[in-house]
């Protein structure tokens, strides 16, 4: 094994370990799954490291790689959605977002929200509160701009209208 490989894989983890955890926290309910899911994450970018293009931003091709790992793995976990204990389902849980006390009850039902829509929306919804582009966005997911635009603005849509709908 290239020790330079492994020191700069490692730096470049080290330094954008939070990606992981949002995916990996958003797509799991519980730890197990989580490990698992971070496990899986890390082996497939550790495999494809190699084609790694340094012209690209490493955080977007970490999205790509972490979301496109996590979608699959979710679609392989209609088993593992019946293990899921009652106090297991809780709202999706942002690593690096200030802890459940923390945060206004507003931003805790945003994220109750978008954990409940389906894998695609919930991973523009991630990258898009990460402040990503539509173009990044795109690349990251396999699909058009114009396809994430609509996307944000029916998501927007439906959150607005979710809101409304526990206000009155």
């Amino acid at each position: 094994m290239n020790t330079t490989k492994k020191a700069l894989f490692v730096q470049a983890i080290e330094e954008h370990k939070g990606i992981i955890y949002k995916v990996v926290n958003s797509y799991c309910q519980n730890q197990d799954e989580r490990q698992d899911l971070a496990q899986e994450i890390l082996t497939t970018m550790w495999v494809a490291f190699d084609k790694y293009n340094n012209a690209y931003k490493f955080s977007t091709w970490m999205y790509r790689i972490a979301l496109n790992v996590a979608i699959s793995y979710y679609r392989k976990g209609s088993k593992r959605e019946n293990k899921v204990t009652v106090n297991e389902e809780s709202i999706v849980h942002i690593a690096d977002e200030p802890l459940e006390g923390e945060r206004s009850e507003e931003i805790k039902q945003l994220y109750r929200f978008i954990s409940q829509l389906d894998k695609v929306n919930k991973a523009i919804m991630l990258l898009y509160l990460e402040s990503e582009s539509y173009d990044s966005i795109a690349n990251s997911l396999g699909i058009s701009k114009t396809n994430v635009a609509t996307r944000i603005n029916r998501i927007k849509e439906k959150l607005r209208n979710q809101f409304e709908t526990l206000e009155s």
